[in-house]
């Protein structure tokens, strides 16, 4: 119990700087994946209104397989044959082509139908031209870049530059290894899912400002002690690890609600795509602000020339603290830890 009061009060002692150490290569290493996958093996599974095409939907009896859709409807231009069950349990053949088969959608719908069973007016069909499919490409693309400049400009005026280039790294990890992950496992990237990751984007960014909003407030009284950059984001970090924690939690919830009963089933497959990239960003952003914005931002901030001065404050620190290595980075931690200290309080003046 003593644990989570410590850590409830922002009052723990995690030493953040070995985990540091294994975070930053294990998020480069994930991001240097999704990219192969995205641009050399898979690529992303487009919906019909980014690429343009038809999507057609029909109930088929339980006995019926992909490879009966496939062969009641041969010669199709890069289609998908997928069979989904409703929120009752029915199944329903999807078949999703490409804008080359627009003009056969009614011949489609014959065949779809013969396979089902059905009549062709149980077939469900819907079809975007390539020019609109190109127009929401775009717009989802200006979107994202238009979001990395208004919070490059904002973090630059409102904190640091340097702060503003650690949030912009653990955004673009963010958004790599999440579309990575659509890639790797073939789920559909939809307009809910551009929504959805611009939330999720937003979110990074909060959270990774709250952790550089206490550096800026702790960084005068403990630099002016002799304590370096990564100490003080070390610091900071764990007075508000307790914060983040409980930020995620209060948002993982609901959304997790919403992606297992929504989705799966209540069969809303909107809301199974936002959800579910709501879901993925937000573990990667919580990971992201103290794995990998944090660590960033320590190492830019030591290589600011200001920081010569308090280097060598540290050093002869560790001189008199007697140490053998007095450039050593953990020595020195120990040093100015063991003789800073904590400050005495003034005697009260009796009356």
């Amino acid at each position: 119990m003593s644990t989570l009061s410590t850590l409830y009060r922002g009052e723990t002692n995690i030493d953040f700087r070995p985990l540091w150490r294994r975070s930053v290569p294990v998020s480069a290493a994930l991001v240097v994946i999704a990219l192969l996958s995205l641009l050399l093996i898979r690529g992303l599974n487009l919906s019909i209104d980014f690429e343009g095409g038809g999507v057609w939907e029909v109930p088929v009896p339980d006995t019926v397989t992909v490879a009966d859709g496939r062969a009641a409807v041969p010669d199709l231009t890069d289609a998908r044959f997928q069979l989904v069950k409703d929120s009752n349990g029915r199944d329903f053949l999807r078949v999703q082509s490409g804008t080359a088969d627009i003009d056969r959608s009614a011949e489609i719908v014959v065949a779809l139908a013969e396979l089902g069973e059905v009549t062709g007016d149980d077939v469900s069909v819907s079809t975007v031209g390539p020019t609109w499919g190109s127009q929401i490409t775009g717009k989802a693309v200006r979107a994202l870049v238009l979001f990395f400049f208004a919070v490059a400009g904002y973090l630059a005026w409102r904190l640091e530059w340097r702060m503003a280039v650690g949030a912009l790294v653990a955004v673009v990890h963010d958004l790599a290894v999440t579309a990575g992950v659509y890639s790797v496992f073939g789920f559909e990237v939809s307009p809910a899912t551009v929504i959805a990751l611009l939330t999720i984007l937003g979110y990074s960014i909060y959270d990774t400002v709250v952790v550089y909003d206490k550096v800026l407030e702790n960084q005068y009284s403990a630099l002016g002690d002799g304590v370096g950059h990564t100490e003080l984001v070390n610091r900071s970090m764990n007075q508000v690890l307790m914060r983040s924690i409980n930020t995620t939690i209060t948002t993982v919830l609901p959304v997790a609600s919403m992606l297992i009963i929504g989705g799966f089933f209540l069969g809303g497959a909107s809301l199974q795509d936002f959800a579910l990239a709501l879901f993925i960003g937000l573990i990667l952003g919580t990971y992201s602000s103290i794995f990998l914005a944090a660590p960033v931002l320590a190492w830019l901030k030591e290589r600011e020339p200001v920081t010569d001065e308090t280097k060598r404050r540290q050093r002869r620190a560790a001189e008199a603290f007697g140490a053998d290595d007095a450039d050593d980075p953990e020595v020195i931690a120990a040093a100015v830890g063991a003789t800073s200290g904590p400050r005495p309080r003034k005697k009260k003046k009796r009356r």
